[in-house]
């Protein structure tokens, strides 16, 4: 890589595949992981997609696909060694963290944001500390726990409603929230059953009686007229969970003024912390969580690349998430201008089905202004992510019910079943009777 020695930042950017090549190595590889390997490679970057399971969504579009067990410390040193990128993005939480450490120490790759901030901000445990103890900044009621019995004491100090959380996990996986004591042991299994890494020690959060919850991608990237770290907030992207899970995101999401600087002031800071030091260190996209109670603001967590409530920013914004996460990355300038009002919804698998086809696709696409993204998984699960529909209009209300009214029509079929795919005018009129493209399609239809 030909680069500024003080920055670590490519000034040239090169061929794929040659030896002028950009190579960055993804530690992840899912629906996130491919659009931000699709948006390096428009900036002529070599992209190493690396997942634990063969043909993963990444693998598909990447130049370079490798399959290990990513919390495996000696087969993450391996990889990267084996591929020596300029460098290493993590876009999962399930990774062998300590080897990131000492293939930063040794300098044979730059992580993203840092070896320090991604340990820090895949651990609940050490992000919560470094938030309230080191940052000041204003977190809900929280205690932790390493045993069936520490988690009942510490439910009943914190308090009912509460969260359990495991250490390390993500997109809700393990995660309950405890009405009373009663809740303990399915909590308690569930948190050291069902979360993405094996652990059993578990954070306990008071419940927030929030009025909302944002997500406010915040990007810190080269300012080109300082030379400077420059950090930039997108529109703030309101969202819906079931059971620590999105379903749906729009943006923007509306914020009083008092909230609104709260947050920012709250994601510079956090995001700021991941530097770890380095003059231009932490770039990227950042997505910090947010309960927000009038002008109360409470930090939840933060993800040191895309978040998936973010899928929305595809419609929303100029650049997309993945977009700004690539160019911040290589040290180019990054826009957040909001395009659209915007909205997304998952396509959830339904089934459990090793080899599934997606019918009612076309139906889908006749809502207007929706767009479909098909992640390519090669199976099912009831609740696996398969895709997502994104939608814009001129308000975040229609944008919503068009999304999902769009993702309601895809029917998730095994590979195997015959179907026949029909656009039903009727239904198509009645759900959107105000859309005039709409109409026009049932006429076409009944003539």
């Amino acid at each position: 890589m030909t680069s500024d020695s003080t920055s670590g930042v490519p000034s040239v950017l090169g061929t794929p595949l040659t030896d002028s090549a950009i190579r960055v190595l993804l530690l992840g590889a899912g629906e996130l992981g491919k659009e931000v390997t699709i948006a390096f490679q428009r900036l002529g970057v070599e992209v190493i997609a690396v997942d634990r399971y063969p043909d993963a969504p990444g693998h598909q579009v990447a130049h370079h696909a490798e399959v290990i067990d990513m919390t495996d410390a000696a087969a993450v040193t391996a990889v990267i060694e084996k591929y020596r990128p300029d460098f290493v993005v993590p876009e999962i939480e399930a990774i062998a963290t300590d080897a990131l450490g000492e293939i930063e120490a040794r300098g044979i790759a730059q992580i993203v944001p840092s070896a320090f901030g991604v340990t820090a901000t895949m651990n609940r445990e050490r992000v919560r500390r470094l938030a309230d103890e080191q940052l000041g900044i204003p977190v809900p009621p929280y205690l932790f726990a390493d045993s069936h019995a520490e988690l009942r004491t510490a439910a009943a100090r914190v308090g009912y409603p509460c969260v359990v959380k495991p250490i390390m996990s993500s997109s809700g996986k393990g995660q309950t929230v405890l009405a009373g004591p009663a809740d303990i042991d399915a909590a308690w299994e569930n948190a050291t059953t069902k979360a993405r890494v094996a652990n059993s020690r578990v954070i306990v959060e008071g419940f927030v009686d929030f009025d909302y919850e944002v997500t406010l991608l915040t990007v810190r990237s080269i300012d080109p007229r300082t030379g400077g770290i420059i950090t930039q907030f997108c529109a703030p992207i309101g969202h819906r969970q079931v059971d620590g899970d999105y379903v749906e995101s729009w943006q923007p999401q509306p914020m009083g003024s008092f909230a609104m600087a709260s947050a920012t002031s709250i994601a510079a800071r956090i995001t700021g912390a991941m530097a770890d030091g380095q003059e231009l260190g932490g770039r990227g996209v950042f997505g910090v969580e947010l309960f927000v109670k009038g002008d109360d603001v409470y930090f939840s967590e933060v993800s040191p690349r895309p978040h998936d409530t973010g899928l929305v920013t595809m419609a929303s914004q100029r650049l997309s998430e993945f977009e700004m996460h690539a160019r911040a990355i290589l040290g180019l300038p990054v826009e957040v201008t909001l395009a659209s009002p915007g909205a997304s919804a998952v396509i959830y698998g339904g089934r459990d089905e090793t080899a599934v086809g997606f019918a009612n696709v076309a139906q889908a696409l006749a809502v207007p202004e929706t767009s479909i993204r098909l992640f390519g998984k090669p199976n099912a699960t009831s609740r696996r992510r398969m895709g997502v529909v994104t939608a814009t209009a001129d308000d975040v209300a229609t944008a919503r019910r068009r999304a999902t009214d769009a993702a309601a029509r895809i029917q998730v079929v095994s590979a195997g079943e015959p179907t026949t795919e029909v656009i039903d005018p009727a239904r198509v009129t009645a759900s959107v009777a105000d859309e005039t493209v709409v109409l026009n399609l049932r006429q076409t239809a009944t003539q």
